[in-house]
């Protein structure tokens, strides 16, 4: 897709025609362009979006892909995922309907923690969901994402570094044993997981914070099954974690699932920070900030699991 936004409406308007031919346009709204797609909205609820990928060919199988990754996640899925309605390969065109919510990151903090239990609890059954699918299954729809523990930590220090003054100041002794302490043990195992589960990307119902479901799944991989636990753990807190590990119902070693979890949401919380403030998002930025009372609670010595 490049050109002016006129064109882009044009090619959305096209697509429409050759796939829903009896759908009365009423509005096409530019929702945003990032670095992989430029997204559109039609009538306020049909999400039409295009791959920025200049060659046809691999536009194709980009979309190809991702619709193949979405039917197969909706099948397995215990909460609402958004399943294609028509896809335009040559066009790098996919559209799907918007599901029902608002991104849990734009609920007010205080609210947001009232929810952090239940919504813990549903996000642990679906990462049980997920994490029982056999591997082999997935193989071939998405790749293998994994960093070694100590790789995370010097990340975070390299962050922590950048940042300077920007870490809140109150937890630097916590920050800093975290830092200086050795990493969980490596996972013995690993999962298909969403791989990006942080707050922006689950919608809720604002009136009662009910999940009604998880966006984003291009980042969906072959992982360790206590990094989704982890971004819960950043963005809601210890409630939040311990609701989704009461509801996990896995024959796994709990206590290393956690200790790896905490160590994955304290490394993480770094690079939310760094990315709010650099695209200038308050929301992002508050919410780091936030994490920072339970993740380096002094009470707490980091690298330890509670």
């Amino acid at each position: 897709m490049h050109g002016t936004n006129r064109d882009h409406v044009g090619s959305v308007l096209s697509a429409l025609i050759s796939e829903m031919p009896d759908l009365e346009v009423e509005s096409v709204t530019r929702l945003g362009e990032g670095m992989v797609n430029v997204a559109f909205e039609v009538n306020g609820r049909l999400i039409v979006r295009f791959s920025k990928e200049p060659n046809p060919a691999k536009r194709a199988a980009l979309v190809n892909h991702e619709a193949r990754l979405l039917e197969t996640v909706a099948g397995i899925s215990t909460l609402p995922v958004p399943e294609p309605e028509f896809t335009v390969p040559h066009q790098g065109c996919l559209a799907y309907f918007k599901l029902p919510g608002t991104p849990l990151l734009d609920i007010p903090h205080e609210q947001r923690s009232a929810y952090a239990p239940s919504i813990g609890s549903a996000l642990g059954e679906l990462l049980a969901a997920l994490h029982s699918v056999p591997v082999g299954r997935m193989a071939d729809l998405v790749d293998t994402d994994v960093q070694p523990l100590d790789g995370w930590r010097a990340d975070a220090a390299d962050l922590v570094e950048r940042l300077g003054d920007q870490v809140p100041q109150a937890p630097r002794p916590a920050i800093d044993s975290f830092l200086a302490a050795p990493p969980p043990a490596e996972p013995s195992s690993l999962v298909f997981s969403h791989n990006d589960l942080g707050i922006e990307h689950v919608l809720v119902n604002p009136s009662d914070g009910s999940v009604s479901g998880i966006i984003d799944w291009g980042d969906a991989a072959i992982t360790d099954p206590a990094y989704d636990f982890g971004l819960l753990y950043r963005d809601l807190g210890p409630a939040a974690l311990q609701a989704a590990l009461d509801s996990y119902l896995q024959d796994v070693d709990l206590g290393r699932l956690r200790g790896r979890a905490e160590f994955y949401g304290r490394c993480s919380v770094f690079e939310d920070l760094a990315y709010g403030i650099e695209v200038e998002d308050p929301r992002y930025v508050d919410k780091a900030v936030a994490g920072f009372t339970w993740l380096f609670d002094a009470s707490t010595p980091p690298g330890r699991p509670i």
